[in-house]
């Protein structure tokens, strides 16, 4: 026997040492099915109804009528939980719409169906062939003719009131979280109809959705720390993109796209709390001959329909604000919104007044920061009260380098975020077109980053270089699953089919 045999030999017998009595017990049985002819890991097996589709449609069908139709289905699905008595035995099996009762009688089964039927356990995987028919008690449910098995489950399924109580846990076996506790896995299809109703909002308005580079060779588009990788094949420095396609998009206005959206992964290598991750879904869109005063009504209908698809609704509660994205949107200034609630002009102060007013309301930030970024942090902090909707305008130049200037105010952008439950919900403004003032820009980026902001953007040639060619003046805008995690009223992590997640040492 070679050493490699040795080891798998060794592994299986581990692992038969650490399992449980319940699940040696659910072992042992995959040798009886065995034995009973019965394949323990199943095949195909042909499904007609779900059963949230059979209660809805039979819902008021008389119980004398059901038992008269002797209507035929197939329904296959997860035991949840299991009864049996003598001759008879009851079930309910959960499918990917909901549960359903199975009742199962020793005089309508094979005996082969029956026997294999009593050896089955909570988190087997069955199909089931029969009639539906109501109960007493008015439950619609299934009188079983065939017994299939599918899979055998060797481990049990949590306990069924309290299922999986540790968070960290919940979030490394999802797939059991999804099983156990139906909210959670009805997050990810509202998840599916969020984007797919943003996809669709943006084809009908004709934005042509594209594919842009996610491995880049300048971190560009955006104010974030990228993660960074080397490509063997090019042998050079690359980095997963920090924005959908921003700079690669505006190529696109250049070459006559005029509108343009991408729906895709983006990578930012920072800190995870609540709202933020390091790897996202987000969507772009740029609009040529278009402003940010346009893109503001554009975006507050796609919000109202987004909202209205996934809540059926257009009112919701999130983060403790009461919200109704049907009502009138407000309007924050950045510069006159902070002076209200904290007392400081932005353009009449220093670095040490912002740095005392941030340590006066014990936010955490960097010294090293330059003077408009920690504006920001205490921008952020007035934000978190402001329940929205509205549009955040009038931000300082110095934050983002890549919007045109107002202007009636040229110290300001173009510019404007959507603010929900005290937090950004999207970004837009009018793109700066103008490859010297670009540039220009770039260089005051480039001091800030020599003076310690991590966050400054990066000068990216090419993109320069593309501009002289001629962009027309445009309005972009990005979103990510931030706005769907507001939505669910859960943080971020949670809305995420499968978080990383430090792995267990």
């Amino acid at each position: 026997m070679t050493r490699s045999c040795d080891e798998t030999m060794n592994k299986q017998l581990d692992m038969e040492r650490k399992l449980s009595e319940q699940e040696q017990i659910r072992v042992d049985k995959i040798k009886k099915l065995e034995v009973l002819g019965i394949d323990p890991f199943g095949g195909r097996f042909d499904v007609t109804h779900y059963s949230e589709e059979l209660k809805v449609k039979y819902i008021d069908t008389p119980k004398e009528l059901l038992e008269k139709n002797q209507i035929q289905v197939a329904v296959a699905g997860r035991i949840m939980t299991k009864r049996s008595k003598g001759k008879t035995g009851f079930m309910h099996i959960q499918d990917n719409d909901g549960q359903i009762q199975i009742y199962l009688r020793q005089d309508v089964l094979s005996e082969l169906d029956f026997q294999v039927f009593s050896m089955c356990d909570i988190g087997d995987i069955v199909g089931i062939r029969g009639t539906v028919f109501r109960t007493n008690t008015g439950e619609i449910s299934i009188k079983a003719k065939r017994y299939v098995h599918l899979t055998k489950a060797l481990k049990p399924l949590p306990e069924k009131f309290h299922g999986i109580t540790d968070e960290d846990e919940k979030l490394r076996k999802r797939y059991l979280d999804m099983i156990m506790n139906r909210d959670v896995k009805e997050i990810f299809m509202k998840k599916q109809k969020f984007w797919s109703t943003i996809r669709n909002y943006l084809i009908e308005n004709d934005f042509l959705e594209v594919e842009t580079p996610i491995l880049e060779t300048s971190s560009g588009g955006a104010a974030a720390t990228p993660f960074a990788t080397h490509h063997n094949a090019l042998d050079i420095e690359v980095f997963l993109r920090i924005s959908m396609g921003e700079l690669w998009q505006k190529k696109l206005l250049v070459a006559g796209y005029e509108k343009t959206f991408e729906i895709g992964r983006q990578f930012r290598n920072e800190g995870v709390s609540n709202e933020h991750l390091q790897d996202y879904t987000q969507m772009e869109l740029y609009w040529a001959y278009a402003d940010f005063k346009m893109g503001m009504e554009f975006c507050k209908g796609m919000y109202r329909r987004v909202t209205k698809a996934v809540m059926g609704t257009s009112k919701f509660t999130s983060r403790g604000f009461e919200i109704d994205i049907d009502a009138e949107w407000e309007i924050y200034d950045f510069e006159t919104i902070i002076e209200e609630k904290v007392g400081i002009n932005i353009y009449n102060t220093t670095k040490e007044a912002v740095m005392e007013k941030l340590d006066e309301k014990k936010i955490e930030y960097d010294p090293k920061a330059g003077f408009w970024r920690l504006v920001d942090v205490l921008w952020k902090v007035v934000r978190k009260d402001i329940a929205g909707p509205g549009f955040l305008v009038g931000q300082p130049v110095q934050l983002n380098p890549l919007p045109k200037r107002l202007k009636e105010d040229e110290r300001k952008v173009a510019q404007m975020q959507i603010i929900l439950a005290g937090s950004e919900m999207g970004n837009g403004y009018t793109e700066l077109n103008n490859p010297i003032d670009l540039e220009e820009r770039f260089k005051e980026q480039r001091a800030m980053g020599e003076e310690g902001d991590a966050d400054a953007h990066e000068h990216d040639a090419s993109f320069v270089e593309a501009l002289r060619y001629g962009m027309p003046p445009a309005f972009g805008f990005g979103v990510s699953e931030r706005f769907f995690s507001v939505l669910m009223d859960r943080p971020i992590r949670e809305c995420v089919m499968f978080p990383l997640m430090k792995p267990i040492v």
